[in-house]
C-alpha cells in the first residue's frame, strides 16, 4: 500500500525537473531573416535560413506590439457627423411641418389603396368559401387556393396595420 503512494509522490516531484528538457527538445529555433519585410520564423530548416542569411534568436524576447487603431473617419456629408443641437444641424420649422403633412399625405393615400385592395380580396375569399372556379375539379387545388387566399387577406390586414402605426407615429411628437 505505501509503495504505491510512494511512487506517485515522487512521480509528481520529479514532474517539474522534466518538463523543461521536454520543452527544449520540442521547440524549433526562431529564425530573422534579412529583407524588407524583415522576416521571424521557425518553419525553416537550418540550410535553408542559412541559404538566406538567417540568424537565429536564442534566449531574446519576444515582444508582440499591437498596430494602432484607425483613427475614425468622419462621417458622410448626409451623415449626422454634427450634433442636434448645433445651430447649423437644425430644421426649419415650418419645412419639418410641411415634410410631415407630405408623409401623412402618403400614408393616407396608401392606406386607401391597401383597403381597397383588401376588400377586393375579401369580397373574392368569401369567408372561406369562394366559388370554384372550372380548373379546379380537384378539391385538393381548391383548398389550395383558399389557403393562399387566407394568406393574402392576412398579410393586407397586416399591411395596413403597420401603415396605421406609422400615422400613429406622425401625429404623435
Amino acid at each position: 500500500m505505501v509503495r504505491p503512494v510512494l511512487s506517485c509522490v515522487i512521480a509528481v516531484l520529479l514532474l517539474p525537473l522534466t518538463l523543461p528538457l521536454a520543452r527544449a527538445q520540442d521547440t524549433k529555433p526562431v529564425y530573422r531573416c534579412p529583407g524588407p519585410p524583415v522576416l521571424y520564423t521557425d518553419q525553416l530548416t537550418p540550410n535553408e535560413a542559412r541559404d538566406r542569411g538567417c540568424r537565429t534568436i536564442e534566449g531574446a524576447l519576444v515582444t508582440v506590439v499591437a498596430a494602432p487603431r484607425p483613427a475614425p473617419r468622419p462621417a458622410a456629408a448626409g451623415g449626422s457627423a454634427r450634433p442636434a443641437s448645433d445651430p447649423a444641424n437644425r430644421i426649419d420649422p415650418a419645412a419639418q411641418r410641411a415634410r410631415d403633412s407630405d408623409a401623412h399625405r402618403i400614408l393616407g393615400e396608401e392606406l386607401r389603396r391597401e383597403e381597397d385592395a383588401l376588400a377586393v380580396l375579401q369580397r373574392e375569399f368569401n369567408n372561406g368559401e369562394p366559388e370554384r372556379r372550372g380548373d379546379e375539379r380537384n378539391f385538393q387545388r381548391y383548398l389550395d387556393r383558399v389557403a393562399e387566399m387566407r394568406a393574402a387577406v392576412q398579410r393586407k390586414e397586416a399591411d395596413i396595420a403597420a401603415i396605421r402605426r406609422e400615422i400613429a407615429k406622425l401625429a404623435s411628437p
